[in-house]
């Protein structure tokens, strides 16, 4: 991977899913004015041949690729899957990929349970989870970013979300990806303050970025679903991030309403708007620990 200072300059871009916005992202010649980078989740690319295999190869040959993987299960019970982490090394090889992140999440248990489920904020937890994360980053020869999660009913709270995230960042030596509108979302559900959660984090782990829109279900219940426009209290959480650790590359996440191209670079462009003051400052090297 580059230098963190390196990386950092990346600015925005987007996740690359298959079927029309894949079209539409080759089909715009003047896309590299608009974004920087696409971000893919590996699980649904890997052993992908055919027309989407051969689209893809030439997007990462004109953009820098970013992987994002959704069921390691770093939290799970099972056995880390080994041979996934093998197959994910080949394709970051194959397109020159810049950094692997995963959830701080489970997805198994004996099977896969298409779902990312909390795990114990407890001190076993926290070594479980490291000594996953030091294997995978062995296996894949490179460090890995490990995200914050979303949750809605946690489980044993031995310590904090805080505590435990960065107790995982400082045992696994690994890097993190910092989902600012999981850290609203979380401070509405479980009622803390968003900033000075980020003020807490270690700001030289910090590689990159993710923002996206929820739902509000109630006034005290945010659902987590990657499926709307971002609000204006997560980029104004975004802008404060900035100012505390420096600019980092932040990835728009659009799940599901997937609007048109030219929508979603219309969405990207509000986090560029907030990014672009910070864009030539140098990225902090700590933060509030």
């Amino acid at each position: 991977m580059q230098s963190l200072t390196e990386f950092s300059r990346l600015g925005s871009g987007l996740g690359l899913r298959r079927g029309q916005l894949l079209r539409s992202v080759e089909a715009q010649a003047d896309l590299a004015d608009h974004l920087d980078f696409f971000e893919v989740a590996p699980e649904n690319w890997i052993g992908l041949g055919g027309a989407f295999g051969r689209q893809l190869r030439r997007i990462t040959e004109r953009f820098p690729l970013i992987c994002h993987g959704l069921s390691l299960s770093l939290g799970g019970p099972n056995s880390l899957d080994e041979l996934l982490i093998s197959r994910i090394k080949q394709f970051m090889a194959t397109h020159s990929a810049l950094i692997y992140s995963e959830h701080l999440s489970a997805c198994t248990d004996d099977a896969h349970l298409y779902d990312l489920m909390p795990i114990p904020f407890t001190e076993d937890a926290v070594e479980h989870v490291a000594s996953r994360v030091r294997r995978t980053q062995d296996l894949l020869g490179q460090r890995m970013a490990v995200e914050n999660s979303s949750y809605y009913a946690p489980l044993a709270t031995d310590i904090t979300e805080l505590e435990f995230v960065n107790a995982v960042l400082e045992r696994a030596d690994c890097l993190m990806l910092l989902d600012v509108n999981n850290v609203y979302v979380n401070s509405v559900n479980h009622r803390y303050d968003p900033r000075t959660y980020i003020d807490g984090l270690p700001a030289d782990r910090v590689a990159y970025i993710h923002v996206a829109g929820h739902d509000n279900e109630d006034a005290d219940l945010i659902v987590d679903t990657h499926g709307a426009d971002m609000i204006d209290p997560v980029l104004e959480l975004l802008d404060y991030t900035y100012s505390k650790i420096g600019t980092r590359p932040t990835l728009l996440e659009r799940d599901f309403n997937i609007p048109p191209l030219p929508e979603l670079l219309q969405e990207l462009e509000r986090v560029q708007v907030v990014q672009k003051p910070y864009l030539d400052r140098p990225a902090a090297r700590s933060s509030g620990r």
